[in-house]
């Protein structure tokens, strides 16, 4: 541990990414009961209700400058309605499991964007993070192809379409970092989204009937408070006493948590190319969010 860091930093940093990783199995069962776009816009609408009071009690609430505001809504675009869509069609043709293994590329995709987008020059480590995650994505799409579960490569591509979408948001948060609070910047994200969304979840309304199973109910709830709101004030918690890099190192609790998830509760199979995966994935994320010498 790094000297002087009190050690609830690093619990919140680690039940934040748990709390991801758990959600993968939570939006699979989600994704098997309501309509993809209905699911996403009654998250995002539970965020909201969450989010506002928060930012006016702790931020103020202040409505971002337009260039802010145009920054948000791209975010809210990439960041949750292709992330989300990606995520929850794909896992209704895959593993809750083989889904967190995918979710762990992001790391590397963030890096690949970095150095294509942002003309950030990658370092040796990030290029062989880059290239485990790949490798651990052709072990699970190879030994797919081999039986009779295509829908299961479909469904990890949608879930990779997901985690590029996510990437975006990464890249484009970080052009304005600093200029509005992060809770506020996620209210308006989240109100962008139920907006991108109501179109194509409104003619649906019917389905919401579903949510009279009280199961279904608080899963869905679960979801949008943790996924929208506990995980990210977890995060920046823990991140305002551990440095970025040390930080990233946390993120190795998604897939993990998911795997254990996956397998302990919905009781999928771990075979031994979901090991080969794991491995490679976890070694991924480690070796992109590793802290550097002389990098913050």
């Amino acid at each position: 541990m790094t000297p002087g860091v009190p050690r609830i930093a690093y619990l919140q940093l680690a039940v934040s990414m748990a709390l991801v990783g758990a959600n993968v199995a939570v939006a699979k069962l989600l994704a098997e009961a309501l309509p993809i776009p209905m699911i996403a816009f009654l998250r995002c609408v539970l965020a909201v209700l969450l989010l506002w009071p928060l930012a006016r009690l702790l931020e103020s609430a202040p409505r971002p400058e337009g260039e802010v505001m145009r920054n948000l809504a791209w975010q809210a675009l990439f960041g949750t309605v292709i992330y989300n869509a990606g995520l929850l069609a794909g896992l209704r043709l895959t593993s809750a499991l083989e889904g967190g293994l995918v979710l762990a590329s992001l790391p590397a995709v963030v890096a690949l964007g970095s150095a294509f987008w942002l003309r950030e020059r990658l370092t040796p480590p990030q290029w062989i993070a880059v290239s485990l995650a790949a490798f651990g994505m052709a072990a699970m799409t190879i030994a797919r192809s081999g039986d009779d579960t295509a829908g299961s490569v479909l469904g990890n591509l949608l879930i990779f379409g997901g985690v590029i979408g996510e990437a975006l948001y990464v890249l484009l948060a970080r052009r304005i970092l600093g200029r509005v609070g992060v809770i506020t910047a996620s209210l308006w994200m989240q109100i962008f989204s139920a907006l991108m969304l109501a179109p194509f979840a409104l003619p649906d309304i019917g389905s919401i009937a579903a949510l009279a199973d009280p199961r279904l109910a608080v899963l869905l709830v679960f979801h949008s408070v943790t996924a929208s709101v506990l995980c990210l004030l977890l995060w920046y918690a823990g991140l305002k006493r551990v440095g970025a890099g040390v930080a990233g190192i946390f993120t190795a609790f998604l897939p993990a948590t998911a795997a254990l998830v996956a397998v302990v509760i919905l009781q999928e199979a771990f075979t031994a190319i979901h090991a080969i995966g794991f491995a490679l994935m976890i070694l991924s994320v480690l070796i992109a969010t590793w802290p550097r010498k002389g990098k913050a």
